[in-house]
């Protein structure tokens, strides 16, 4: 098997979990065990970019809920909303009860149907109000709080690509990463990524935590009613991650 440098798994994660401007040298499955691994420093950019418009708009005098409305608004940008559209076609599927191949093809039209559309709506209303009350709260609370939940949401990645999570389908973007992250490897993965949220405080550890969970118990859902993983799930569970997150904090206050 050849050998994958640290390059090529943050090309594969940038790539593929952003719309930056970052060319994927290889797609085998090696790369793709880089990538998933650095899917949460992805994360940490994409959070960065979410925090820094936040903080800008405050600094120019924008009220908590533009900058909220910003910092929400970047990560779907950067990512071509292709995570709140998985989360759009995975609540379909779930909400169909529909056999799983029948959920699956549900999932696969371009149309959102109403299970959807509310919790497309509600994510992101849920989303926003807690960064506007962070943000109201100071400045640094809203900032951390965007970084937070876009890193954990690209770490409930890793999670659902370690090895043992079958993939749904034999093709997509779903059957190229399923499997590829060794378990303790994801497990440890998630415990370095607490451990350096922590610096910011030990309520964002446990946020992190939380979304990480938060993600496991839809992805155990997922894989039991569809079979596996798909690239929609994997959407899912991102944004599952990142609500669970801002949630928490707003609790932590």
């Amino acid at each position: 098997m050849q050998k994958s440098s640290p390059l090529d798994g943050l090309r594969f994660a940038f790539g593929t979990l952003t719309v930056l401007p970052v060319r994927v040298h290889r797609w085998d499955r090696v790369a793709a065990r880089g990538g998933m691994l650095s899917a949460p420093v992805a994360g940490l950019v994409v959070g960065g970019c979410a925090a820094g418009l936040g903080v800008l708009l405050l600094l120019l005098g924008a009220g908590p809920l533009l900058a909220a409305v910003a910092s929400v608004a970047v990560p779907a940008v950067l990512t071509r909303g292709l995570h709140l559209d998985g989360l759009a076609d995975t609540a379909d599927g779930l909400g169909s009860g529909k056999p799983a191949e029948d959920a699956l093809r549900i999932m696969k039209q371009s149309d959102i149907g109403p299970f959807g559309v509310l919790t497309l709506v509600l994510v992101l209303l849920a989303q926003v109000a807690v960064l506007a009350q962070l943000y109201g709260d100071s400045w640094a609370r809203g900032a951390v709080a965007a970084v937070a939940s876009a890193v954990t949401a690209r770490l409930a990645l890793t999670l659902a690509a370690r090895a043992g999570v079958p993939a749904a389908r034999p093709e997509g973007l779903g059957a190229a990463v399923a499997g590829v992250v060794p378990g303790a490897v994801a497990l440890g993965t998630v415990v370095g990524v607490a451990a350096v949220a922590a610096v910011a405080g030990p309520w964002v550890a446990a946020a992190v935590v939380a979304g990480a969970g938060g993600a496991e118990v839809l992805l155990r859902r997922c894989v039991r009613r569809f079979g596996g993983v798909t690239g929609d799930v994997f959407g899912a569970v991102a944004e599952t991650a990142a609500t669970v997150v801002l949630v928490v904090l707003a609790l932590g206050r």
